[in-house]
């Protein structure tokens, strides 16, 4: 009898053990807010993730997430600038209160190509978090390659009525620049391109009304580095679009998965990234799947936005290693894109990549003349750069210019949902192609001006008429923003030389005859349908009031200008300062429901701790 009982209860014990581990292996719907600990303000964009693997959420502009996790598993919680928290899953509701990174020193080793060696740099927590395997990192003073820029100066207006660009829509020299600041470090020179820097942020700039997708605005105030000048900023808006009103995607994802784009910072990035994008597909959208390491191949043929589990399974496989065949792998996938066209619909290329091209066509002029070609087939061509320590921006911004499309930089999982889910329209969406800008300053006004940044899309002035010249474009719902650093007629100059008096042939003065306008200037624009060939003109004036009633978008736009210079160590950044750059940006914080201008805040309060160590 007692042998029956005691079994009986053993079974009841079993029964109660067996029933708790299945509690807590119970799937729950957890979710919290995400605070910054000091101010208690919301996080926005934070990451989420269940520790161990791929899942994870973003929070939104409240700080809310919601994620499907098991009791017993644990959440990391990351975000730029800040120390990374782990919570244990015990219910359905987790806030958490984030505290702000300090630097620290960490001893990492430095792997290149055949060689190793050991280095300590300062990098803080949060760069550490995405690093690859732990205490491994690329060298990136050694193997990034930048294109050299030759900053614009100033120009007479006597001599150069004209300024003439091609827009700039990308902002990958933001996020790069973030990378470097968050792990320590200031980024080189020519890793900053001031108007990508300005142009990460959006900005509220009236919407088109008319027939045209592109809306013009002007305004103007005194230069924050230098009082006597004028700071005259140009804005465009591209007509917004409902992601369920854009037209059908044919998508190919062109993905590097050569041996250097191994790590979590490099491919797992890439996978995490295109999961988001392949979460917001339509039934209606395809997505076709092309790789190339040491050869190109096709990974998955086109597969309508409905079979989302195939398209992820298919990214789930994904592995690197072996040499980097890009220019195979790109004439490979406009052959699958044209395969697969659209007609009015939006037929792309999205290319992930460290931009380490060493198989077939590898060198940027070769990638060019190879882009140039394919651009006329009407698939555009969107270039998400990766990785750090190999990154390669040189070629990779050829790409971007000259493929008809843009160029972001992916440093964490939070850009990448900025870049293909929260602007999913614009970064995917052509509303307008070959944008061109042609500036004719009036010289009873103006006597000399410089373009701030924007020094690889210069163009000839003759080009702006030129609908065969290409330029950039603009997706669904963009902003693009110019700078002009203007001296006054009559303002003491001290940028513009003077020349000798020719020995051989005699100049003669020509006067200027006022024309009676009391005109700055007046901004030309040009733009193409996105499937035309013949390019149509805007044109307006625009006044100088002389005051310095500009809108906090303005102040914040310019504060942002003047940290690139900053950066770059301009010639022409006058007074500038990391601590002028805080206190304008703080006058700009009205429209920052993401958290984005707090951040940039942030990262110059870090740059400007950084440039004091160097000093010392």
């Amino acid at each position: 009898m007692k042998t029956n009982q005691f079994r009986a209860m053993m079974l009841v014990l079993l029964m109660a053990v067996i029933s708790l581990g299945r509690m807590n292996a119970q799937v729950i719907t957890v979710s919290g807010t995400v605070t910054d600990a000091k101010d208690g303000n919301p996080l926005v964009g934070c990451s989420v993730q269940i520790k161990g693997t791929s899942k994870g959420a973003i929070t939104n502009m409240k700080g809310r997430y919601t994620i499907q996790a098991k009791k017993g598993e644990t959440l990391l919680f990351q975000y730029i600038g800040y120390k990374q928290e782990r919570r244990v899953v015990k219910s359905a509701t987790l806030d958490v209160k984030m505290k702000a990174d300090d630097v620290v020193l960490e001893e990492c080793v430095v792997v290149g190509y055949g060689h190793e060696l050991k280095a300590t740099k300062s990098v803080s927590a949060a760069y550490m978090a995405v690093c690859p395997t732990p205490g491994i990192m690329y060298d990136a003073v050694n193997a990034e390659e930048y294109g050299q820029i030759q900053e614009n100066g100033f120009k007479s207006v006597s001599d150069a009525p004209l300024s003439t660009f091609s827009i700039d829509v990308d902002a990958a020299s933001y996020s790069n620049m973030r990378r470097f600041i968050n792990k320590g470090e200031l980024p080189p020179v020519d890793a900053i391109r001031t108007e990508e820097l300005v142009n990460y942020f959006s900005y509220d700039y009236p919407k088109p009304t008319g027939s045209d997708p592109v809306k013009i605005t002007m305004e103007a105030g005194a230069c924050p580095w230098n009082a006597d000048h004028r700071l005259v900023r140009i804005g465009l808006k591209a007509k917004e679009i409902p992601t369920d009103n854009l037209p059908a995607s044919n998508l190919v994802f062109l993905i590097d998965v050569s041996g250097s784009m191994w790590g979590a910072n490099r491919l797992d990035l890439v996978k995490s990234s295109l999961k988001l994008l392949v979460n917001n597909l339509r039934d209606k959208d395809k997505v076709a799947i092309v790789t190339y390491a040491g050869s190109a191949g096709v990974k998955l043929e086109a597969t309508p936005g409905s079979d989302k589990q195939k398209i992820r399974e298919a990214i789930d496989e994904l592995t690197a290693g072996g040499s980097t065949a890009g220019g195979a792998g790109i004439l490979l996938a406009y052959k699958i894109a044209k395969k697969n066209f659209i007609s009015n619909g939006n037929n792309r290329i999205i290319l992930c990549s460290d931009g380490d091209f060493n198989v077939g066509v590898s060198s940027a002029e070769g990638l060019e003349q190879l882009i140039e070609k394919e651009r006329k087939s009407g698939v555009f061509l969107t270039v998400l750069g990766y990785g750090m320590g190999n990154y390669k921006d040189k070629k990779i911004q050829v790409l971007a210019e000259k493929g008809n499309g843009n160029h972001a930089y992916i440093d964490n999982l939070q850009e990448a949902n900025r870049v293909l889910v929260g602007e999913f329209g614009a970064t995917l969406h052509t509303v307008a192609k070959d944008v061109k800008l042609q500036v004719e300053f009036n010289p009873s006004q103006v006597q000399a001006y410089r373009l701030i940044g924007y020094e690889s899309r210069l163009l000839k002035d003759e080009d702006f008429n030129n609908d065969a010249k290409d330029a950039g474009d603009m997706g669904a719902g963009h902003t693009v923003t110019a700078f002009y650093e203007v001296i006054p007629t009559g303002a003491k100059n001290e940028y513009v030389g003077k020349i000798d008096d020719l020995k051989y042939q005699k100049k003669e003065k020509v006067a200027v005859k006022p024309t009676g306008s009391n005109d700055l200037l007046t901004v030309k624009l040009r733009y193409k349908a996105p499937d035309k060939d013949v390019s149509k003109k805007m044109e307006l004036p625009f006044v100088d009031n002389k005051g310095n009633n500009v809108s906090s978008d303005f102040r914040f736009a310019s504060a942002v200008a003047m940290f690139g210079q900053l950066l770059r160590d301009s010639d022409f950044k006058g007074n500038a300062s990391y601590d002028k750059v805080i206190n304008l940006a703080k006058q700009g914080l009205n429209n920052d429901d993401k958290g984005y201008r707090r951040e940039f805040i942030r990262l110059v309060e870090a740059a400007k701790g950084l440039e004091r160590t160097n000093k010392n």
